[in-house]
Parts: C-alpha cells; sequence; structure tokens
C-alpha cells in the first residue's frame, strides 16, 4: 500500500466541467474559456451564467439573468433579524458563515435540490451575498444602508451600499474584473467542503455554508488581508526589501506568494497586477502598488515564489475603499458563483464523497477491565 497524499495533493477528488487549470504553464480556464479573455471582457454576470447555466448568455439571456438577479437582491427575515447582533459580536467572516446559514430557513426551495430548484437557490446566493456584507458593515458602523440601485450590476450595488455613495465607471469595472477572476478555482479547499456536503444529499444552503467557514481559514480566504497588513506595517517602499528579507531570514512566511498548483505566475495576479497600478495613478497615490511591486522582486530574489491571486489584491481593494478586514468577505462574493456551480454539478451526478485513512495508531492490545487497571 503506497502512502497517502498528504493534503491530498494531486488526488484527483472529482470530475467538473468548471474550470480547469494548468499549473505548469499558469493557465485558468473557466468551462474552456480561458482566463485572460474572461478577465476584462466579459462581465460578473455573464460568468456567473456561464458557471451556473453552461454557457455564455446572448444579450437577451443577459438581460434576463440580470433581472432574476436584481429581483433577487433582498435577504430574509430571519437573516435582518440576525443580522444586529452578529454585526455587534462577530468578525466578518464569523458573521458571514452564521448570516449565510440564516438565509437558508427562508429560501422557498431550501428542501428542494431538484435542478430547477438549485438553479433559483444559486441566483439567490449570488445576489444576496454582498448585500450581507454591506449590510454587516453598515450595522457595525451605524451607517445607512443604501437601496440597490436596479442600473447597477453586482459590483456596481456592492461599491454603492458598502461606501454610501455612487461608484464611478472605473471603480465599477475594477470590482467587476476582481469578481470574475476570483469566481471559480477548481477543487480548492473551499469547493471540495461544499462538494463534500452536498454529496450526502444536504442542500445548498448547507453546502455553502461549509465553503464559507473553509474559506475564513488563513490559509485559503484570509491571505490577502494579511498581505495588507504586512503592507501597513512595513509603511514605506524604502523600508520593503530589508523587511522582506528580515522576515524571510527569520523563517516567516509572507502571504500572497506560491500556489499548491501553479508553478508560474497565478495568471490572475497579471490582471490584478494591471488593477492595482492603474487604480493607484487615478487616484494620485501609487504607494501600495509601488510597495508591492518591490515587494514581489524581493521575494523572487529570495524565494524565487510568484504572486498568487491574493496579493495584487489587496491593493485593489485598498484603492476601492474596501476595509481591510472584508477582503476575504468580497472573494466570498465571487466565489458564491463558484460553489454555487460545483454543488449544482454534484447533485446532478451524486455519489458520496467517503475517502480512506492509514490508521497511525496502536497496534491491536488486549482490552483490561477497569476493576483490573
Amino acid at each position: 500500500m503506497s502512502a497517502p497524499s498528504r493534503g491530498l495533493a494531486d488526488v484527483v477528488a472529482a470530475s467538473t466541467a468548471l474550470s480547469d487549470i494548468d499549473g505548469a504553464a499558469g493557465l485558468l480556464s473557466y468551462r474552456g474559456y480561458d482566463i485572460h479573455d474572461l478577465g476584462g471582457g466579459a462581465s460578473f454576470e455573464e460568468v456567473v451564467h456561464l458557471l451556473q447555466r453552461g454557457a455564455l448568455p446572448d444579450r437577451a439571456q443577459l438581460a434576463a439573468f440580470s433581472d432574476e438577479l436584481a429581483k433577487a437582491r433582498e435577504i430574509g427575515p430571519t437573516a435582518r433579524e440576525v443580522l444586529p447582533r452578529v454585526a455587534e459580536r462577530a468578525a466578518p467572516m464569523e458573521a458571514l458563515r452564521t448570516l449565510v446559514s440564516a438565509l437558508g430557513h427562508d429560501d422557498p426551495d431550501k428542501d428542494d435540490n431538484g435542478a430547477e430548484a438549485n438553479a433559483r437557490k444559486a441566483v439567490r446566493l449570488v445576489a444576496q451575498l454582498p448585500i450581507l456584507v454591506a449590510s454587516y458593515h453598515a450595522a457595525r458602523t451605524g451607517a445607512t444602508l443604501p437601496d440597490p440601485d436596479p442600473a447597477l450590476g453586482t459590483a456596481g450595488n456592492f461599491l454603492l451600499q458598502l461606501t454610501g455613495e455612487g461608484p464611478d465607471d472605473v471603480a465599477t469595472a475594477a470590482l467587476d474584473e476582481c469578481l470574475v477572476l476570483h469566481a471559480d478555482h477548481t477543487m480548492n479547499a473551499s469547493t471540495f467542503a461544499a462538494r463534500v456536503c452536498a454529496a450526502t444529499l444536504s442542500d445548498m444552503h448547507s453546502a455553502v455554508t461549509a465553503a464559507v467557514a473553509t474559506l475564513k481559514g488563513p490559509l485559503h480566504g484570509g491571505a490577502n488581508e494579511q498581505v495588507m497588513r504586512t503592507l501597513e506595517s512595513i509603511g514605506s517602499v524604502d523600508g520593503v526589501d530589508a523587511a522582506v528579507r528580515d522576515i524571510l531570514g527569520s523563517g516567516q512566511k509572507i502571504m500572497g506568494f506560491g500556489h499548491r498548483v501553479y508553478r508560474t505566475e497565478d495568471p490572475r495576479a497579471t490582471h490584478l497586477r494591471r488593477l492595482s497600478q492603474q487604480l493607484g495613478e487615478r487616484a494620485g497615490d501609487t504607494r501600495w502598488y509601488e510597495m508591492s511591486a518591490a515587494m514581489e522582486a524581493t521575494v523572487m530574489d529570495v524565494k524565487g515564489l510568484y504572486p498568487n491571486v491574493d496579493f495584487y489584491a489587496a491593493s485593489v481593494y485598498r484603492s476601492l475603499g474596501i476595509p481591510t478586514d472584508l477582503f476575504t468577505p468580497v472573494f466570498a462574493v465571487s466565489r458564491m458563483a463558484g460553489w454555487t456551480a460545483h454543488v449544482m454539478e454534484q447533485h446532478a451526478d451524486n455519489r458520496l464523497i467517503r475517502p480512506d485513512s492509514e490508521y497511525v495508531g496502536e497496534p491491536p492490545r488486549p482490552f483490561v477491565a477497569l476493576a483490573d487497571r
């Protein structure tokens, strides 16, 4: 018997038609479409339609799908009731874990795992998640949450509700591209958690709650926040090289570099680097981009590691006015597209996911009754 693969590395756990990665070449595709074509070329709504319904929409289909999303931009009474207490007591990802679960109580299709019911739930979840994040932020800051604007898509409405101000086209386009880049990524930890849950024939809300709980972990979704914390602690471009060498020299890691799959640059980082520079130049403050570029150069020199999706996402989100502790919830806003699509795919061709394990405990031994011990 061969030794088990630690962390299931290189183990094929499921078949999927949703996304694919070529780690050696640095390629990512959604249903056969290269991420370099989708990023900046397709809207988030188009990509959600692609993942959930199998094809890029034409104009009429996109208009109808966008209307479905617009009509779903409200949260149910259970989530509304829980929200104030959660916002008072819980950190963002803790809150999101609870609030996503609360959505399931009021969903009219909660007890139906059929294809049509799942499609309806998937649209609702994509529409509702940005409202949960913005509502949480409004509740904890005492701000008034603006109503969604039917003329805006997912990215525009999220910025409107998060900041309280109507977003401009540049900011909206930048966040929209970020959402596209994060929408799916094969069998990552949170997606695998969702599929394991769905494979028991549990419902979609349970499965995506498992995904949110998994994304909460700092080795998965929390890296973008840690990147920003590191940049803030260094403070200036001049201090980057020495600080990075000190951190790496002490045996610590710098989040945002390296990847379990990619052996070259993460293709999503290519887009985010450009967005970071463009948004910084537009704002007249390129410090975060310049610090990030300097850090990238030093890490490459010392460790030979490429940046991953989390690295430049940090400076992009900062330029968009998103609070640092909401970086991972924004990741979830995007990845809900992929999670829901994977749940639908699992339910459509299901088998219980039940891997084996290697026992490394004590060998067989005799039992001694308590009276004789």
